[in-house]
């Protein structure tokens, strides 16, 4: 049996620098390879399944329509040689939508879905995206180009697991209504018990209680939180084999398209950004935040905001940090101007590194920073934009004289 991750990239397609896969992402595909595991312990696991080599198996879904070159095919590094070391065992590249449509990537995870013995999840022949010929490591470490015929329905699928991310929960609703498969969000443990029964244990009241609850369903639909389950890699590396999947999607399912433009860190979300610059009612206005986004920019990271920036008007929802927000877990929070109400530290806390720039040292977001800058945001922030200015050309010093 098969478990399938949507993965979420930092970083896109022809940006010029590496592709990798979100760190929410990775934490899922952790959750993801441990529930394939015990599937593959369950002793409701079929003999025929372990005779084919398919139990416990681990596939990501990638959409984005990467090259080549971004999923690391021709040096066997990047993002296929990064998920192969998380045991992901197939690769699907889907290309052919543009821009972040959650239906037609519902469409998609249904079709990998589908297998004949499970008719009520089995599209119409002439419904299956086409498959084109696909690409697997050598020997070599290299990929290769597989010459055989592309892998055919018949897929031993018994979940689907993504980040808790807005995507995320946004694509699996999707696939659930399609499919009429019940889904468990912001999961922190899941454990195949066999029989179509899953025990999952997640997060309720925006982490404040763990819920142990059984899902049963003939396949398991899973978003994981994103600030409990720790990225971690298998002991070993898995042999990859990449599929090149171009689906024909209907236009109606295209109805809802983000298509994205590459704005400072190239449109990734807060959710998935591995360096946030945070400013709250220390920044002071709407115009106070051009230096973080400047600041943010240099870091290749986004901007994040505390809920007084949003009750003012100041910044959008979508950028708020916090329990009523998004949860974000960056390898860098600069907190600029935050107090650090505990609704905000419940949402940044999965950081792993906080730096905190206030003029109150007794500030709560102070003591629970790992670095902690007493001082002037407006004075700060600018210095730090340019010394990094500085760092990337040097020529742009003022020279003496």
């Amino acid at each position: 049996m098969t478990v399938f991750c949507l993965v979420e990239l930092d970083g896109a397609a022809g940006e010029g620098r590496a592709v990798g896969g979100a760190d929410v992402s990775l934490r899922a595909i952790t959750l993801a390879r441990e529930l394939a595991g015990s599937s593959a312990s369950s002793s409701f696991a079929p003999a025929s399944a372990a005779a084919s080599g398919t139990v416990g198996g681990l596939a990501a879904v990638v959409f984005g329509g990467l090259s080549a070159d971004d999923l690391g095919l021709e040096v066997g590094s990047g993002l296929v040689a990064e998920l192969a070391a998380y045991g992901v065992t197939d690769v699907y590249a889907v290309s052919g939508i543009d821009g972040y449509a959650p239906l037609a990537w519902a469409r998609v995870l249904q079709w990998l879905l589908s297998e004949s013995g499970n008719p009520g999840l089995h599209p119409a022949s002439d419904e299956l995206p086409h498959l084109v010929p696909h690409s697997s490591p050598d020997d070599s470490g290299r990929a290769s180009q597989d010459q055989s015929a592309p892998r055919a329905p018949g897929i031993s699928a018994h979940a689907v697991v993504a980040a808790g991310t807005e995507r995320g929960n946004e694509v699996l609703a999707h696939l659930g209504a399609i499919t009429d498969l019940p889904m468990a969000a912001n999961c922190t443990q899941a454990v195949d018990n066999g029989g179509g029964a899953y025990a999952i244990v997640r997060q309720r009241w925006a982490g404040l209680l763990l819920e142990e609850a059984v899902l049963e369903a003939p396949v398991a639909l899973l978003t994981v939180a994103t600030d409990v389950v720790s990225p971690v890699p298998a002991e070993t590396a898995a042999a990859v084999t990449v599929h090149e999947v171009a689906p024909s999607v209907d236009g109606s399912d295209l109805a809802v398209c983000a298509v994205e433009t590459a704005v400072g860190a190239g449109g990734e979300s807060l959710a998935t950004a591995r360096v946030v610059v945070g400013g709250g009612r220390g920044v002071g206005s709407a115009d106070g935040f051009a230096p973080l986004e400047e600041l943010a920019e240099l870091l290749g990271g986004v901007v994040g905001v505390s809920r007084v920036v949003t009750s003012e008007g100041w910044r959008p929802h979508t950028q708020q940090v916090g329990q009523t927000g998004t949860k974000i877990t960056p390898d860098l929070y600069l907190a600029c101007g935050i107090s650090g109400a505990i609704q905000h530290i419940a949402g940044c806390s999965g950081a792993k590194n906080i730096i905190a720039i206030n003029t109150d040292p007794a500030a709560p977001m102070m003591t629970r920073a790992d670095y902690a800058v007493i001082g002037n945001l407006h004075e700060v922030v600018p210095a730090l934009v340019t010394a990094l200015r500085e760092r990337v050309d040097p020529m742009s010093r003022r020279q003496p004289g």
